[in-house]
């Protein structure tokens, strides 16, 4: 059975575990039973260092004493996996800590003796590769406690060290030269608003806001990054980056729903059933994001870390599908309407001429959300920056093109639509203001 769970583990975390922040970390372990704990995964270059340190490490057990030697860190390559994985399938009661494909820092036997076992070790890793530092415990039903600390990093120059993943160290220049792009965006888009100020909608003032926070977000991102880098924390600068990331996210979300359902520039002419499956995408946001953070911060060292991921997955698949999916439900609708009612003709023709920006917002979601994520689950350690830079390439290029396609000017399409609906209203007011008169006139 132990034998089992260890080789789900290890098959799950080869497919589900993306990189995450290496950092110093301090965890603290109680009463834990499970036969595998990921740590981290850490990309290390030909001059990396592991330093793990255990503290107040106690083993309790019910019937027989453990074996300590079968209790221990150890660096598993990303390259020896699947290796590890057949000695599980060929061998009966396989213990991890005895695979020659592993790299062993050290076993339970290492520790001082009690009453205040411990270990504080640095080991050189000279092999670059992606490592996943693991705790493995052969011992069936013995509960491990212990205060763990962990430092995984890189010395290139032989004097600094860098916190970061090997494919992680360009990320902080990159963020940053993306926050001064999107500030340069929001400049050019405030200029516009001011030179079209006939044109300008409340919605216009929302796009700027989330241009703002957008840059704010990247500048945390890479402020965040550089201090992991150089110091092995993020010194506050995460909860600033979680928190932008979270407005981000919410005003994204918002502001695609207020476009793509023609609230910003039509009057409502969706379904009140609709319109409350729209709404249900901000709270949804905001618990993707409650859940990303949580995945963020704890890393793969949490239980049911897995299914954190899952959960994280499926809000953010609900979240996209209740954007489009009222959408395509009203424009079915009022196609069948609009054989017998003119008004829903009308309305289908101004619904349809958004259809661009569907195609637009469906093909962002999903190059975010599968593409970019396949790439960051099969790229190569070495270029993992590659995959954040494909998403933020994308996420760029989808803010360009729906701004520039509800940009504030006077012969926008968009807005022509709800210039019609206004003469039309005007029109009517007149009309109706003329039959009033001729009944006056007439009763006089």
């Amino acid at each position: 059975m132990t034998k089992s769970i260890i080789f789900l583990l290890l098959f799950t975390f080869s497919l589900l575990t993306p990189p995450v922040t290496a950092e110093i970390k301090t965890l603290k372990i109680e009463s834990d039973n499970r036969p595998m704990v990921l740590f981290e995964k850490f990309g290390f270059t030909h001059r990396g260092f592991a330093s793990v340190a255990v503290s107040s490490v106690s083993v309790t057990f019910d019937r027989s004493q453990p074996d300590p030697s079968r209790l221990g860190f150890f660096l598993l390559a990303e390259g020896s996996l699947n290796q590890v994985l057949v000695e599980f399938k060929r061998k009966p009661n396989f213990c991890v800590v005895d695979s020659k494909f592993i790299s062993l820092l050290f076993t339970f036997q290492d520790l001082s003796p009690p009453p205040h076992p411990s270990l504080n070790k640095s080991y050189p890793v000279n092999y670059p590769d992606e490592y996943s530092l693991f705790f493995a415990n052969c011992n069936r039903e013995s509960l491990v406690s212990m205060d763990v600390r962990t430092e995984l990093y890189n010395t290139d120059d032989d004097k600094q060290r860098n916190y970061l993943s090997a494919g992680q160290t360009q990320l902080p220049s990159f963020y940053l030269l993306f926050s001064v792009v999107y500030l340069c965006f929001l400049m050019f888009w405030i200029l516009e608003c001011l030179n079209n100020k006939g044109s300008v909608h409340r919605i216009h003032f929302l796009m700027a806001v989330l241009l703002l926070v957008k840059a704010l977000n990247l500048i945390c991102a890479a402020e965040e990054k550089h201090y992991v880098m150089v110091t092995g924390t993020a010194h506050g600068w995460d909860v600033l980056f979680y928190t932008f990331q979270f407005f981000k996210a919410v005003l994204l979300f918002t502001v695609i729903v207020l476009i793509g359902t023609g609230w910003s520039f039509l009057k409502p002419f969706l379904q009140e059933k609709e319109k409350k499956v729209l709404m249900v995408v901000i709270p949804l946001q905001v618990l993707a994001n409650i859940t990303s953070t949580i995945i963020g911060e704890t890393g793969p060292f949490i239980e049911n870390w897995v299914t954190w991921n899952q959960l994280f997955l499926l809000i953010d698949l609900i979240c996209c599908c209740a954007i489009l999916l009222p959408i395509f439900w009203s424009i079915s609708s009022l196609r069948e309407t609009s054989k017998t009612d003119g008004k829903a003709a009308r309305n289908l023709a101004k619904l349809t001429l958004f259809k661009q920006f569907y195609v637009l917002v469906i093909g962002y979601l999903y190059f975010t959300r599968l593409v970019v994520y396949s790439l960051k689950t099969i790229s190569s350690y070495k270029f993992e920056w590659v995959a954040s830079g494909a998403e933020e390439v994308a996420s760029l290029g989808f803010y360009v093109v729906m701004f520039f396609m509800f940009r504030p000017v006077d012969n926008n399409t968009y807005f022509l639509i709800h210039d019609d609906d206004e003469k039309e209203k005007e029109a009517e007011r007149n009309l109706r203001e003329d039959g009033n008169f001729q009944l006056a006139v007439d009763n006089l």
